[in-house]
């Protein structure tokens, strides 16, 4: 067998996601359009199961065979089986994980986990039908297989369904398709990259989601061609609810957006995607907001290919009057960031945007059909998301902050264990960090990803900054050097390095601001509330040290690679702390007992704290502003190695995993032409039966 390192953590926690109450408050259409909106996000799941590994699919349908085999009548099923009390649970418990993270990979880490029983008291319990046997059949080989150790670029180790088919495909040959992609001006997106064997020689087909196909593959090179119909009969579905959608819409914004999703889904357009967000960021206050589409590339190794996201959520009135205070600040905070230069741009200095185009800022309490699942070193960035995909519709037209509430609640759980903080500091770490997380939560998606302003040669001689005069460059003091060019944007520039560096960046801007007493008052926090501002500092700090942590679970040894780029971003800013923040943060390791302790000098935070996590911030900043990946990358890779105590920290962290939460989730279903919601019990058999009664 395996190491027990790659099974599910048992016993792991399983909580509602609440949001029977908002949705039972609102009018009739609103309920039509939100079930309508959640179909659409169910009806997708089958792609990110796609987009994980090979044999994920396969795992989902034999899980809900084996429930229809019993008809949910679990205990019947093992007695009738011969299985055992305890292998029924162990089973149940990696088939409530496997559709928490719609797939057997981990979504916080891309670890991949496997089920704590012998394939032989699997075969017993697949013994219930013919169909559950030759279910078992396709995928007793994979689903027990390790390695692969995780996900990432297709080696002996790791794994990648970006990737599909039996030809291994090398960084370089996807690197390769990249650039003729990028000369033949096809998104990378919403696509997959199998390398297949004709007669002897390697040829490229390039996997685009659409119903439609075409006759012949579009050939752009000898070796290379653009296949449609990836995912064709999971948006087919898609498509079916977009169009009911459309029926209950509140506005003509809406009826917009919706018609290019159905257009995108449709054609495998990523223009009629922009156009159908240039759209939704105009959607202000909405009731029923959504996230759809492919939209985050975190999981592709390369950075380029997006996994599907589907989250539908109500809008919580209360909560999102306090976010819109922060939103009518948002200008006075970036006159305070390092860059910011008096008497520029309204004091904004040349790195930000002449006019920074408040977002709608909603929080939600919604139903998620991702594959991440959230632990206690929840990340900033899987709370919430901010809206546009794509920076131009972000400089251009502007984004919307989604904060998903119910999901951030679960943080404020008495209960967590936290190995890292000293237990004489631990009562005022949990009556505090909850409340750092949602506020930096907050900050992260508004002014962090919300921030800055690319410099670039837009078109051929036209430059959205002063050419002959450019911009002083803050960290040496002499003119910028680099910029955009006319056929360059954030990703392609800084490729794999992307999406870590610019969530290091949200990050740390979250931290910056949280000594800010302006800021921190806007939610009702000061010097004398009940929790005090000094107190809600030191709880960030102190989260500094707890995230950078057990940011060490997620870093594969094997792959020398990190598996969620949130994660990288915290270690990194741990290690800069310690190199750099002059004693504010340390970490004791006592060898004989194998414990790593968070300290913090209190006195330091303001004098030696955020000037490091400023100097820090500026350096991302800059250089995403201006192109300088060399000069980035030679920071930032040194700060994400985990080497010398790093490896034996990471050890230690392994050797003390957190509990693997899982969320069941409510239905919807239509009766007599109204809409009923359908909670399911907090277990892995009600985990089971709300997927076997969405039937996708």
């Amino acid at each position: 067998m395996p190491s027990q390192s790659y099974t599910p953590v048992p016993g792991a926690t399983v909580h509602q996601l609440l949001i029977k109450p908002l949705f039972d408050a609102l009018e009739p259409r609103e309920k039509l359009y939100a079930h309508h909106m959640t179909q659409v996000a169910w009806r997708a799941s089958r792609i990110t199961m796609r987009q994980i590994s090979s044999e994920s699919l396969d795992i989902f349908d034999f899980i809900m065979d084996l429930y229809h085999a019993c008809d949910g009548e679990w205990k019947a099923l093992a007695a009738r089986c011969g299985v055992t009390a305890q292998e029924l649970e162990c089973f149940l418990e990696y088939a409530g994980t496997f559709l928490c993270n719609l797939g057997n990979y981990y979504g916080e880490g891309d670890r991949k986990f496997i089920p704590d029983l012998t394939p032989d008291a699997l075969r017993k319990l697949a013994s219930a039908s013919s169909k559950t046997t030759d279910g078992l059949n396709r995928i007793i080989g994979p689903i027990f297989s390790v390695p692969p150790y995780g996900l990432g670029y297709p080696s002996d180790n790791s794994t990648s369904a970006y990737y599909p088919g039996t030809e291994t495909i090398t960084e370089a040959e996807i690197a390769k398709v990249s650039e003729i992609m990028a000369i033949h001006a096809v998104g990378p997106e919403n696509t997959r990259l199998q390398k297949v064997a004709v007669n002897g020689a390697s040829r490229y087909e390039i996997l685009q989601a659409s119903v439609e196909t075409d006759e012949e593959p579009r050939q752009l090179t000898d070796d290379i061609s653009l296949v449609r119909g990836d995912h064709s009969k999971d948006l087919e579905q898609v498509i079916l609810s977009l169009e009911e959608a459309s029926k209950h819409v509140a506005n003509d914004t809406q009826l917009l957006f919706l018609k290019h999703y159905i257009e995108t889904f449709r054609t495998g357009s990523l223009d009629a995607f922009q156009k159908s967000q240039k759209a939704w960021v105009l959607d202000r206050s909405a009731t029923i907001e959504h996230i759809i589409g492919f939209i985050e590339p975190y999981r592709d190794p390369a950075g380029i290919r997006a996994e599907w996201k589907g989250v539908v959520g109500i809008a919580d009135k209360d909560e999102v009057a306090r976010l819109r205070q922060l939103v009518d600040s948002s200008a006075d905070f970036l006159r305070q960031l390092p860059w910011a230069v008096d008497g520029v741009n309204d004091g904004k200095g040349p790195y930000e945007k002449s006019l920074f185009e408040a977002p709608d800022f909603t929080s939600i309490h919604g139903t998620l059909v991702e594959s991440k699942t959230p632990t206690q070193s929840l990340t900033i960035s899987a709370l919430a998301v901010s809206g546009s995909v794509d920076e131009t519709v972000r400089e251009n037209v502007g984004f919307k902050n989604i904060v998903v509430a119910n999901r951030l609640s679960v943080n404020n759980n008495p209960n967590l264990p936290c190995h890292w903080v000293d237990p004489s500091e631990l009562s005022q770490f949990k009556a505090t960090t909850h409340i750092v997380r949602f506020l930096t939560t907050a900050i992260h998606e508004l002014l962090g990803h919300g921030s800055g302003k690319l410099l670039a040669e837009t078109a051929p001689g036209v430059y959205n900054f002063d050419k002959e005069n450019p911009p002083v460059n803050p960290l040496t003091k002499e003119p910028i050097a680099s910029h955009y060019l006319p056929s360059q944007n954030w990703g392609s520039v800084f490729g794999k390095l992307a999406g870590t560096v610019e969530e290091c960046r949200a990050i740390l801007m979250s931290e910056y601001f949280m000594d800010s007493k302006q800021l921190l008052g806007i939610f009702g926090y000061t010097d004398t509330s009940e929790i005090t501002t000094d107190e809600l500092l030191y709880a960030t700090y102190m989260n500094i040290g707890v995230d950078g942590l057990q940011a060490l679970q997620h870093y594969s040894a094997e792959n020398q690679a990190w598996g969620q780029v949130h994660h990288q971003a915290h270690f990194s800013i741990l290690k800069h702390m310690l190199r750099n923040g002059g004693g504010v943060v340390r970490i004791d390791h006592e060898p004989t007992t194998s414990k790593l302790t968070v300290r913090l000098d209190r006195s330091k935070m303001s004098s030696h704290g955020k000037p490091a996590l400023g100097d820090y911030l500026c350096r991302l900043h800059i250089w995403r502003c201006t192109a300088d990946v060399s000069s980035c990358r030679e920071f930032y890779e040194p700060l994400c190695a985990v080497d010398g105590e790093f490896e034996e920290w990471r050890k230690i962290v392994c050797s003390k995993p957190n509990p693997k939460w899982k969320f069941v989730q409510p239905n919807t279903f239509l009766k007599d032409g109204d809409v009923e919601v359908k909670i399911y019990e907090e277990s892995n058999e009600g985990i089971i039966r709300s997927w076997a009664e969405r039937i996708v």
